[in-house]
């Protein structure tokens, strides 16, 4: 890059920091001594202007249409203590960044890496080492607390044990991160056998692997299972990382699992509900969503909930082909860990990534209590805990 350098070795030790500073009127370019290198705008410099927010981490002060269309850096120096002391024209805006600021929100492809958590992908073998935590440890140490979270947040999967068989506890175990999704069901629901039921969740068949209310728009995020008792025989609960099934997908049929990321499919479920309103829920979506740059973001199936395929002529016979070969993927036993709940056993799913069934059972009463909650408090409860000396 033409322009002017300037170069310091200042920073913490042991932390990367900056040794080299160039610019040109358009960008600004910083080298960290672990030999990264990452490039600033000059509009993103100024519209992440230090003043030009309530507080560091409050709300901008300014809209984005009120930024000049070029604006240009006009000078850029290493102060003593290791800042970037910036002017921007045209208006001469003398700004301060922190190099440490800078570092962490860099936009060079391995800090923004850095800022992801991928998913870590899993398959039966999970049966081994099922992430797990004692409620009366996350309960009482924020410690426990932030581990069992991030569990959820990396495997989309884990288990809490030691939870007391009180009706109505699952809503306190929700409590400590987040808050209630309430629905048609309630604040929190009774997964038990009953006679001649509308939802086959209430029934003693087996249950396929499945994701909860793909009907819903937006979907519930995380779903709470907790149980209070077991049947004698039977029951077992299955989960299944539907990101690993998606990805595997993805290498071995790159067609098919484009056609699932492109069209959605609808979801419907009809009920009467209390007092005589009946309940038509209905939602299409892919089966397969990808973020904005290719990555998974969520995942539904649910054979019991799916309407009938709208989808132009021609891309029904392909798009079955994919459908049926994603569903196979997401009964492999390879791909399945199963455990068996006892009484005061929860388990949490990430419900846009982790599907769950359950093996029949006969005799005995087999009751769980489930609620759903949103995954954005889970992860802002975990930020906040991880931030924390």
């Amino acid at each position: 890059m033409a322009g002017n350098e300037s170069a310091k070795t200042l920073g913490a030790v042991g932390q990367p920091h900056l040794v080299g500073l160039r610019h040109s009127e358009q960008e600004l370019a910083v080298d960290w001594s672990d030999g990264r290198q990452s490039r600033f705008a000059a509009i993103w410099l100024l519209d992440n202007r230090p003043d030009g927010r309530h507080g560091p981490l409050g709300q901008r002060l300014f809209d984005i249409a009120e930024l000049p269309e070029e604006p240009r850096i006009a000078s850029a120096t290493l102060t003593d203590n290791g800042d970037v002391a910036v002017t921007l024209a045209p208006a001469n805006a003398a700004l301060t960044y922190a190099a440490a600021w800078l570092r962490d929100h860099a936009l060079d492809p391995a800090s923004r890496a850095e800022r992801r958590h991928p998913p870590q992908l899993w398959d039966k073998s999970l049966a081994q080492h099922l992430p797990t935590a004692s409620y009366r440890d996350v309960a009482t140490s924020e410690r426990a607390l932030a581990g069992w979270l991030a569990d959820v947040r990396d495997y989309g999967f884990s288990l809490l044990t030691d939870v007391p068989t009180e009706p109505g506890t699952v809503l306190q175990v929700i409590s400590l991160f987040g808050y209630v999704r309430e629905t048609n069901y309630g604040k929190l629901f009774d997964v038990v056998s009953v006679e001649q039921p509308a939802n086959l969740a209430f029934t003693g068949l087996a249950l396929g692997n499945h994701t909860d209310n793909p009907y819903r728009d937006p979907v519930p995020q995380l779903q709470l299972l907790h149980c209070l008792s077991q049947a004698s025989e039977g029951g077992e609960s299955v989960v299944v990382d539907g990101f690993n099934a998606a990805e595997r997908l993805r290498r071995e049929s790159r067609e098919d699992f484009e056609l699932l990321t492109r069209h959605a499919v609808p979801f419907r479920y009809v009920e009467d509900g209390d007092g005589g309103r009946q309940v038509d829920l209905q939602a299409k979506s892919p089966l397969i969503e990808l973020d904005s740059e290719g990555a998974l973001y969520a995942v539904r199936y649910n054979n019991r909930s799916a309407a009938p395929l709208d989808l132009p002529e021609d891309w029904v016979i392909p798009y079955y082909r994919a459908y049926r070969r994603f569903g196979r993927l997401l009964h492999d036993p390879q791909a399945t860990a199963g455990f068996r709940l006892t009484p005061g056993d929860l388990f949490i799913v990430d419900n846009r990534r982790v599907l769950h069934g359950r093996r029949g059972f006969g005799s005995g009463r087999r009751h769980l209590q489930g609620a759903y909650a949103d995954k954005d408090s889970l992860l802002s409860r975990l930020r906040a805990l991880e931030a924390r000396p």
